[in-house]
């Protein structure tokens, strides 16, 4: 292996060791009462060094979730056909196998975690941070132009809702079997309507001259 590739994995696992200590403690104290200084004690770096790594202290939680930032925009790229037929199959696949994303998921630490970034306003106003850059990057994927960045809108939109409605009703208690198959004919519903609703242009792989 190249010393670059060595050196960009020891990266990618202090960023992991790091964010899995501050969650653990969020979660044990609740997120305003666990200073960043705790946590780099607690993770056994500096906090310079903490922070050069995460630059916010709402970023130690939202890195559990930034591998799905542009996510939509990687499915739209290597579709063939039309994009949101794609994102739809790519969304009802992850309620099949309970990708936590969709919010379709019962394990306890999902659900923790998911309580922590939904029911802390600091990690919601970050969380919308990254969707905004999500939704950018799907634009952009979809031609950059206004019918683009109003289509990217709705389709974020539509995904955030579908899985915060699944992530509402485990949490208040049901069982995912019994929340599957309204999930699945809710987002059957609602890609459905984003079809019909977007500019012709829009409903084929990319966006027509």
């Amino acid at each position: 292996m190249s010393e670059i590739g060595l050196r960009e994995r020891k990266r990618q696992r202090m960023y992991q060791v790091v964010s899995d200590v501050a969650i653990r403690l969020f979660l044990e104290k609740g997120f305003d009462a666990v200073s960043v200084a705790e946590v780099a004690a607690a993770a056994e770096i500096s906090k310079p060094t903490l922070f050069r790594y995460f630059p916010a202290k709402e970023d130690l939680v939202l890195h559990r979730i930034a591998d799905h930032e542009g996510e939509a925009a990687r499915v739209v790229a290597e579709a063939r056909g039309a994009p949101v037929e794609a994102l739809r199959r790519h969304f009802l696949a992850g309620l099949e196998r309970c990708d936590p994303v969709t919010g379709l998921n019962d394990d306890p630490g999902v659900l923790a975690f998911h309580g922590l970034l939904y029911e802390t306003p600091s990690l919601v106003a970050r969380a919308h941070t990254h969707q905004e850059r999500s939704e950018a990057a799907l634009a952009e994927a979809l031609g950059g132009d206004l019918d683009a960045r109003l289509a990217a809108g709705q389709i974020m939109a539509v995904q955030r809702i579908l899985a915060m409605e699944n992530w509402r009703r485990i949490a208040a208690g049901e069982r995912v079997a019994d929340v599957r198959a309204d999930a699945v004919a809710a987002a059957e519903r609602a890609f459905g309507w984003l079809a019909e609703g977007l500019p012709p242009g829009l409903r084929g792989g990319t966006r027509a001259d």
